[in-house]
């Protein structure tokens, strides 16, 4: 660990991460903590439909989008932490890690809420536009709705965009009900982490990703035709052969952006790294294969003095596989570090 986290460490909720030796590659930790099988329990979900404005759908002549969550209540809910956990790029609120997270605060007595992106989660037909990066109003318009359900404390989790949605709009308008954020693997500088999944070594992510979402470009385009319809005849998807290329010839075009240079730009909750309002931890690996923080990002979480940023050496992309398993809901160390690490830091601070 680095930095603020050698301070941190004193704090009851941080441990050191030491990885087995045979995951202290990157690409080794990131598939395995993708792919590995793990338990996880939860109560039945309450499912949680939010509508969001939505001028591109209602210009298209669609009704709004809504947001699908799904929902785990604690008797006396309003008494309770409510623990918001928010996927990454073409996650869900039944990812793993959503999953492991939300075990882990059930068993700790919080109100768990599994956000999907717009169209995620088997929502797409209640959703006629994409998600992406920039798209903190959904989580304004779900965190809304949970104060209107008279919760009072609520902490956001975020991985990877996931966490850039969350951080974006804490630094933009952030509600007093929310009392901590956490974030695990932050998209925080987009133009150097997509830059960075083009590069060689990582490009078996890239595509992995771009067919993922092409795929779910064409159901959107059956779905809503008056939208994407034109997409085959103009050629698109065979332009369509980097994330970048994706950001501009889509996001761009159906988010409101001149071009991926200004989506990434505009989008990017490094802007507010040295003001966010709340108590924040941001876990990061220093050998995260595409995500990169840039080194002003890096000075600007350290210089806000509500922000707690832990670096490690190792721990690839949203896995941090520790060298100390144990059980999924436990409380104590165990295998998944980075779980067992927000949930103390929510715990702690709200």
């Amino acid at each position: 660990m680095t930095g603020v986290a050698i301070a941190a460490q004193k704090a009851a909720w941080l441990t050191e991460f030491v990885p087995p030796r045979w995951l202290r590659n990157a690409h080794l930790q990131t598939l395995a903590g993708n792919f590995l099988k793990r338990d996880w329990w939860l109560p039945p979900a309450e499912e949680l439909l939010v509508e969001v404005d939505d001028p591109e759908a209602a210009a298209a002549g669609y009704p709004p989008t809504q947001l699908l969550s799904l929902c785990h209540w604690q008797p006396e809910r309003r008494a309770r932490l409510t623990v918001v956990l928010l996927h990454g790029l073409e996650g869900s609120a039944s990812s793993r890690y959503v999953l492991g997270n939300g075990s882990r605060a059930w068993a700790a007595g919080c109100n768990v809420v599994r956000m999907n992106m717009r169209s995620c989660g088997g929502s797409d037909a209640i959703a006629p536009t994409i998600y992406h990066s920039g798209r903190s109003e959904d989580v304004r318009a779900l965190v809304d709705a949970l104060v209107e359900l008279g919760l009072t404390r609520i902490a956001l989790v975020g991985y990877s965009m996931g966490a850039n949605l969350v951080l974006k709009y804490a630094g933009e308008a952030c509600a007093p009900e929310v009392k901590a954020i956490a974030t695990v693997s932050p998209l925080m500088d987009l133009a150097a982490s997509s830059a960075a999944l083009h590069e060689a070594q990582n490009r078996v992510y890239e595509w992995h990703f771009l067919r993922a979402m092409k795929r779910r470009l064409r159901a959107k385009a059956a779905l809503f035709p008056a939208l994407y319809g034109t997409l085959e005849q103009e050629g698109v998807y065979e332009r369509i052969r980097t994330m970048r290329d994706f950001d501009g010839e889509i996001v761009a075009r159906f988010g409101g952006f001149r071009d991926a240079d200004d989506y990434y730009q505009t989008v990017a909750s490094s802007q507010f790294a040295r003001d966010l309002p709340v108590p924040t931890l941001v876990l990061h690996a220093l050998d995260d294969p595409f995500i990169r923080m840039l080194a002003s990002t890096s000075r600007a979480l350290r210089a806000n003095p509500r922000v707690t940023l832990v670096e490690t050496q190792h721990g690839g992309h949203c896995a941090f596989l520790a060298d100390a398993p144990g059980p999924a809901t436990g409380t104590g160390g165990d295998r998944h570090w980075a779980e067992h690490t927000l949930l103390g830091y929510l715990l702690a601070q709200a």
